[in-house]
């Protein structure tokens, strides 16, 4: 009974939360047409047909659609000449309809398609805090799928983004104000026929997601999902119903559609909770080793394995396969763990093998643009695989480090990565089977895309010291031994300081391997900047040269840690960020060790020469991505004899003259 009233309440909440949206943003609302019962039914079958009255209800003046993918997440077919589909059935499926090109599915009020029609006949079979999904009861005799047609053309774009995220109220309105805000002020979105959030979507209180989906219905825009590590039933006792209140409030964990040219394909690379299958003496080895503490690991289960082979071998070669997953197939930041890659990512290259890629994931936090013929070191170890033969793009966060930063102009969190990229956003800009990536930083003018900055001598001594102190578990609420307050003017320094060594540092948040960037100091002749990471086989470098300074000195002293007030709520005091973790009231510190940008897929540099005359200087950086686009940005920096004062000259002002 519990369960059950808990799943009235999600529905509630979620009835309540979409009325208030307009479904006006959305030119087809409907559902899909399911019709009788099929008591012991060994298959599933109904009509993908076109829906002229665009109701969602199949009527009999309306045809049937030939050459359809239908698929129940294991099983994969196509519709006959009348739109008949047959399908066998188990007990815990979702039978769906892959969009093809050309047309279009209904959404609900919040704009998330309806496409799919879970069938478990007995629900979940244990009680969950979010509810789990409901008992669904014997099969329909049929399940009809609506299509309307569209004018898609093969160049289009679509929104994308990494972890939104929120583990509150708080934060959920940090999204809204931060990468939802940017959004809504654009005026291109008019034709954008997808928004894929890449997991993570919530964090951990699925309670939240009606909610959210409504906030983001007011763009107007199709919302594609994937699950994350962060979005399963934490309560579930096997992996084979860890998405289950998932599915019940958002929809199918694994799916597919087609846009033009492009193959989309959800995949659920998140198994919770691991077992000994996926133990390797490494950090899985967690899995299954306690039941009273479970975690998680990155693999692509065999039925889906089996489904995804199935559902390839009716896609076109020359369609552009858009891999769309939670945990990164691969990643630099995390490329010495298992669990934070993907198992059996060698089985996956061998199925796309030799057509036209693209891997888009979330989960680090990080933003990288990964080329192909990229290489780290761990990769091979780990996944399978040592070099990539296509584009692997880990999409950044718009909760960016959780949160955690100090807040900025427009009120949320500056919380720039582990890499260094600021919350954000890409454009995808689809061109028959070609695209290109765009990063987009949360309330920053769009041709902002790198931050400029300088490593010295001072920065990198400072660093140390904070960053050891960072570290230190067993001093929580210690005064630290330096600030931001001690960190000198980064942009100004001395002949010894040159001569020692300092770096102009670009952190190009959208660099690849294939960006190109260039230094002209006071307009002289353009220098290469050197990529810190040539993707060659390396491993991940970290440290004081090869830290992003203009991220670093933000999120070393966050001021939000010794916020307190008298009067006002006692969990106000400091600031909570995941589950509840208090982060003091204390004095200013840095934020965990573990998440500071010490080193960067996609940071440049150039060492300064020695004999650089005193005085004022401008260094323009100009980044060339592929396809010939460029950006340009300016910093200023000084060169003088001794480092001036840094605070007010009070012997000056109180010095007297005759």
């Amino acid at each position: 009974m519990a369960v059950q009233l808990k799943r009235g309440i999600l529905a509630a909440m979620a009835t309540a939360l979409l009325a208030g949206g307009s479904s006006s943003a959305f030119d087809y609302v409907a559902g899909i047409d399911v019709r009788g019962a099929a008591e012991a039914a060994s298959s599933a079958t109904g009509t993908v047909f076109v829906d002229v009255s665009e109701d969602g209800v199949w009527q009999s003046d309306e045809p049937g659609l030939a050459g359809v993918i239908v698929s129940n997440g294991r099983d994969v077919t196509v519709t006959d000449a009348d739109g008949r589909y047959v399908l066998p059935v188990f007990d815990n499926m979702t039978l769906m309809v892959t969009k093809p090109a050309r047309y279009a599915t209904p959404t609900d009020a919040a704009g998330v398609p309806q496409f799919f029609y879970h069938h478990k006949p007995e629900g979940t079979p244990e009680p969950l805090r979010y509810g789990g999904l409901a008992p669904t009861g014997p099969l329909p005799a049929e399940v009809n799928f609506p299509l309307v047609t569209r004018d898609e053309p093969e160049s289009f774009r679509c929104v994308a983004m990494g972890d939104t995220q929120p583990y509150s109220g708080q934060e959920i309105g940090w999204v809204r104000d931060g990468v939802l805000a940017d959004l809504a002020a654009r005026d291109d979105l008019g034709d954008v026929p997808c928004m894929i959030l890449l997991g993570d979507v919530m964090g951990d209180d699925l309670g939240l997601l009606p909610r959210f989906m409504d906030l983001f219905s007011v763009l107007g825009l199709p919302q594609y999902y994937v699950h994350g590590n962060h979005d399963f039933d934490f309560d579930a006792t096997a992996d084979a119903h860890s998405a289950d209140s998932w599915r019940q409030l958002y929809g199918p964990n694994v799916y597919s559609f087609e846009i033009g040219r492009v193959f989309f394909v959800a995949l659920d690379n998140v198994v919770y909770p691991c077992t000994a299958s996926d133990r390797a003496e490494d950090d899985r080895a967690r899995c299954g080793a306690d039941p009273a503490r479970p975690t998680y690991n990155g693999r692509v289960t065999d039925v889906q394995i089996q489904w995804l082979d199935a559902l390839l071998a009716e896609v076109p070669d020359d369609r552009l396969i858009v891999l769309m997953h939670h945990i990164p197939f691969v990643s630099l930041t995390d490329a010495d763990t298992g669990r934070h890659q993907t198992d059996n990512l060698a089985k996956i290259h061998a199925m796309v093998e030799g057509r036209p890629a693209l891997s888009l994931s979330g989960h680090t936090h990080t933003f990288e643009n990964l080329a192909r013929g990229e290489s780290f070191a761990g990769w091979e170890e780990k996944t399978g695989v040592a070099t990539l033969p296509f584009t692997h793009l880990v999409a950044g966060a718009p909760s960016g480090n959780w949160f955690m930063g100090d807040f900025g102009f427009d009120g949320t969190p500056l919380s720039f990565g582990r890499d260094g990229t600021p919350p954000g956003y890409i454009m995808l800009d689809f061109d028959g089977t070609d695209y290109t990536i765009t990063f987009h930083a949360a309330n920053q003018p769009a041709d902002r895309q790198m931050a400029l900055s300088f490593n010295t001598p001072g920065f990198r001594a400072w660093f140390e010291t904070a960053y050891d102190f960072a570290q230190t578990d067993d001093e929580a609420g210690a005064v630290p031994p330096v600030t931001v307050h001690d960190l000198e003017d980064q942009s100004l320094f001395t002949s010894d300081d040159l001569a020692e060594g300092v770096w102009l540092t670009a952190n190009v948040w959208n660099g690849s391997r294939n960006t190109r960037v260039e230094a002209r100091l006071n307009g002289d002749a353009p220098l290469e900047m050197r990529r810190t990471q040539e993707g060659a086989g390396e491993a991940r470098r970290v440290g004081a040269d090869y830290a992003d300074p203009f991220a670093i000195a933000r999120q070393m002293t966050i001021g939000r840690h010794g916020w307190q007030s008298t009067d006002g709520d006692a969990r106000a005091q400091g600031f909570e960020a995941w589950q509840g973790t208090r982060f003091g009231p204390q004095p200013p510190q840095s934020i965990p060790a573990w998440a500071l940008a010490t080193g960067s897929p996609h940071l440049w540099r150039l060492k300064l020469p020695e004999d650089m005359a005193e005085g004022a200087h401008v260094a323009e950086v100009t980044v060339t991505a592929p396809a010939g686009r460029q950006w340009t940005d300016r910093i200023v920096f000084e060169v003088r004899a001794t480092r001036p004062p840094r605070f007010w000259r009070q012997d000056v002002w109180d010095s007297t003259t005759d």
